[in-house]
Formats: structure tokens, C-alpha cells, sequence
């Protein structure tokens, strides 16, 4: 079952390299000053960015003075990060088997990445593996959906107007680890102390009424998975139900902005 999620979830991520930096760069970047922040990131530091996507936060981190290296397990998410930011290192790499010495870094972060993984604990386990003592660990998941607006608008058009029962492969439910509770429990069982988890209040600054289904079909894995299963006449209506319910959230120039709150945790070494 494991193999086989993590294998949905690679082919996935190797067919939405080519969009998730533009369809989500703007929005996920938007936690690197509290991620980083949470993780005391600083000038001097060593610091490891794990699921690192197109590389916005190792850019982030670096741009503060920190040594940074940024472990993906998708080549074509390492292509899409070495491209953007050349001056950083970027190697493949299991967030489950991350190929580091045992207490290699000052810091570890992981922006969205926990949501993806077939064994979230151990991923938690390797991170405090790779840390120094004292060392700090700093990740982020998105809200439950009700408040996560973006997504929610979409799975609620699925169930309205599609089919959301897909045949997938199985894996941890998504919205997991968006309950403070389930973080905290976690991470202390993986060792780590002085556990703190938040809400961040990001909006989604969107200047098309396609912008959020386009996203989650195109940039993402498993709602895009859901879509492509549906038929043709499922698609469209579900994306003029999205582009309905958007239009509560559009501003007078013509902008939406949409609630899409995210959950960030930290933790000590």
C-alpha cells in the first residue's frame, strides 16, 4: 500500500513540477518568514529544506545567510529548483530516507511536504535524525478545507457535480495533521520538545476565476488525480461551480482573494 502511494504520489509530482511553482509559488511562499522564523533561521546556519519543490523557501533561507541544501524526491521538481535558484544545492532525496549523516543540520523545514508522504511519522523521525542537539524543525500543512477555501470549493463541486469515490492509492488522509492535537502528538513521539503549532492567516491573490480549479488539476496530485477521472461533462460543471463560488471573493479591481490558512509547527532537538 505504501509503495504504491508513493509511487502515485512521485509520478504525480513529476507531471506537476512544470506548473506548481507558478500555480502555488505565490501563496506558499508567503509562510517563509514564519517558517523560517520558527525554525531560527539565520546567517551561518545549516539548513535542510525537504520537499523542496521549486526551491522558494532554500531561497529564503539562503537569502538570510544560511548554508542551504533542498532534497527532493521528484528530478523534475530538482530541475524546476536548480533552474530557478543555481546557486543553491538541490539533490534527490527521500524525505523518509534522507541521505544525511545523523545530526548534519542546524535547522530543518518542510513547506506542504508532510501532506504527500506515505509514512509522515517516519519523515518526522528522519528530520530529528539529520538535526544537531538543539536544532529546530519547522513544517506547515494547509487548514482543514472549511477554511482552507480554495480546496474546499473544489472537493464541494466534486461531490456536488462529479464523482469523488476515485479508485487511488491508499494513503494518510490529507487533511491530517491540520488539527493542532495530531501535530503536537506526533512530534513529541518522535522526540522532539518545546512543540508550538499555529495558524497563519495566507490569503490566495488570484487575478483569473480559472485560477483555483487550474491549480489543484494541474499543480497538485491527488485532487488532480479525482479530476482527471471525471468525465467531460463532470469537468465543466464543477469548474463553473468554482468559478461561481470565487466570485464571492473577487474585489473591486477584479482580483480574488481567498482564505487559505495554513498550520505551521515547530519544534526543538
Amino acid at each position: 500500500m505504501a509503495d504504491s502511494f508513493r509511487d502515485f504520489e512521485h509520478a504525480g509530482w513529476q507531471r506537476a513540477a512544470a506548473f506548481y511553482g507558478d500555480a502555488f509559488g505565490g501563496l506558499t511562499s508567503e509562510v517563509a518568514p514564519a517558517l523560517l522564523d520558527a525554525a531560527v533561521v539565520q546567517s551561518g546556519r545549516r539548513v535542510l529544506d525537504v520537499a523542496a519543490g521549486p526551491g522558494f523557501i532554500a531561497a529564503a533561507a539562503a537569502a538570510r545567510g544560511a548554508t542551504v541544501v533542498g532534497v527532493d524526491f521528484s528530478s523534475a521538481m530538482i530541475a524546476d529548483a536548480r533552474r530557478r535558484h543555481p546557486a543553491i544545492e538541490f539533490r534527490e532525496g527521500d524525505a523518509e530516507r534522507l541521505p544525511f549523516d545523523t545530526a548534519t543540520f542546524d535547522a530543518v523545514v518542510m513547506n506542504f511536504g508532510l501532506l504527500h508522504l506515505a509514512h509522515p511519522d517516519v519523515a518526522i523521525s528522519e528530520a530529528y535524525r539529520v538535526l544537531r542537539k538543539g536544532g529546530r524543525y519547522a513544517l506547515t500543512v494547509w487548514a482543514p478545507p472549511e477554511q482552507a477555501v480554495g480546496f474546499g470549493m473544489v472537493l464541494d463541486a466534486i461531490r456536488e457535480h462529479g464523482t469523488p469515490d476515485v479508485p487511488l492509492p491508499e494513503g494518510p488522509p490529507f487533511f491530517r495533521f491540520s488539527a493542532a492535537g495530531e501535530f503536537e502528538s506526533t512530534l513529541h513521539a518522535a522526540g522532539f520538545i518545546d512543540v508550538k503549532v499555529q495558524t497563519l492567516p495566507l490569503v490566495w491573490r488570484l487575478v483569473s476565476a480559472d485560477a483555483v480549479f487550474d491549480a489543484l488539476s494541474r499543480g497538485g496530485v491527488r485532487t488532480a488525480a479525482v479530476l482527471r477521472a471525471q468525465t467531460p461533462e463532470a469537468i465543466e460543471a464543477i469548474r463553473a461551480a468554482v468559478r461561481r463560488n470565487l466570485e464571492q471573493y473577487r474585489r473591486s479591481d477584479g482580483a480574488y482573494v481567498v482564505p487559505m490558512p495554513a498550520v505551521l509547527a515547530a519544534a526543538a532537538k
